[in-house]
C-alpha cells in the first residue's frame, strides 16, 4: 500500500518536474525515449498541430525498458507514429543514447549531418523528465531554444495508464535526485529544489521509493 502522505509527497514532485510551457512551433521536434509510448504519442499530436515538420526518436534499451521495446525505444517509438499516419520522411531515428545526455547529443549530430538547421527544439519526455531534460539540452546545446512538452495528463491519469504506482514514484524520486546532483558532475544546468520538494523527497527516500535512486547518493539534497 501507498499511504496517502507518500502520494501528496509525489504529486509535490510531480508538479516540480513540469516546466509548464506552452508548445510552439519549432525547427525540430525530439522524442526521448522510455518505457512510455505516451512520449511517441504526445510527439504525434505537436506534429499534426504543426508545432514541428520533423521528429527525432532517440533511444536505446534500458533495464526498464528492455522487456517492453526489445528493438530499442527510438523504434517502438517510430513504429507507434507511422502507425498513427505520421510520414515515413518526417522521423529520424536515433538507436544508440542511452541516458539524457546521449539523447542530446546523438540527435545533435544526427540533425546536424542530415542538414536540418535547428534554432529551436521541441523537447518531449516523460512528464516528470520535463525539467531534467531541459537542463540536460540547456547545457549540451547552448544557442538553441528548447520547449518542453510531453502527455498532458494529470499525475492520478498518468498513474491510471501504466498501473504500476510504485514504479512511477519511484522514478520521481530518482530524477529529482539527478537534478540535486548532476549541476555539481556537468550534466546539466543548475536548477534548486525548493525546500518544500525536497521534503518531500526526503520522506519518500524514508518511505522506501529508492529503486531508481543512484548508489551511495540516497537523500542528497542541494
Amino acid at each position: 500500500m501507498i499511504s496517502d502522505q507518500s502520494r501528496r509527497d509525489a504529486q509535490l514532485l510531480w508538479d516540480h518536474h513540469l516546466m509548464h510551457h506552452d508548445p510552439r512551433p519549432c525547427s525540430v521536434a525530439i522524442g526521448l525515449g522510455s518505457h512510455d509510448l505516451g512520449v511517441a504519442d504526445a510527439a504525434v499530436s505537436l506534429y499534426r498541430r504543426g508545432m514541428a515538420p520533423l521528429i527525432v526518436f532517440t533511444g536505446a534499451t534500458s533495464r526498464t525498458t528492455l522487456a517492453r521495446m526489445p528493438r530499442g525505444e527510438a523504434v517502438h517509438y517510430r513504429e507507434r507514429a507511422l502507425e498513427l499516419g505520421v510520414p515515413d520522411s518526417a522521423v529520424l531515428t536515433e538507436p544508440r543514447a542511452r541516458n539524457t545526455g546521449e539523447n542530446i547529443r546523438f540527435s545533435r549530430a544526427l540533425l546536424e549531418e542530415a542538414g536540418v538547421e535547428v534554432s529551436s527544439v521541441l523537447l518531449i519526455s516523460k512528464p516528470y523528465e520535463e525539467r531534467r531534460a531541459h537542463a540536460t539540452a540547456r547545457k549540451l546545446w547552448p544557442g538553441v531554444e528548447f520547449v518542453s512538452a510531453s502527455d498532458p495528463s494529470t499525475f492520478e491519469e498518468y498513474l491510471a495508464s501504466l498501473q504500476d504506482d510504485r514504479m512511477v514514484i519511484d522514478m520521481l524520486v530518482g530524477a529529482l535526485q539527478r537534478l540535486m546532483i548532476y549541476p555539481a558532475q556537468g550534466f546539466l544546468v543548475g536548477d534548486p529544489v525548493p525546500d518544500e520538494e525536497t521534503a518531500a523527497y526526503e520522506r519518500l527516500c524514508r518511505a522506501g521509493f529508492t529503486s531508481r535512486l543512484l548508489a551511495g547518493e540516497a537523500g542528497t539534497a542541494r
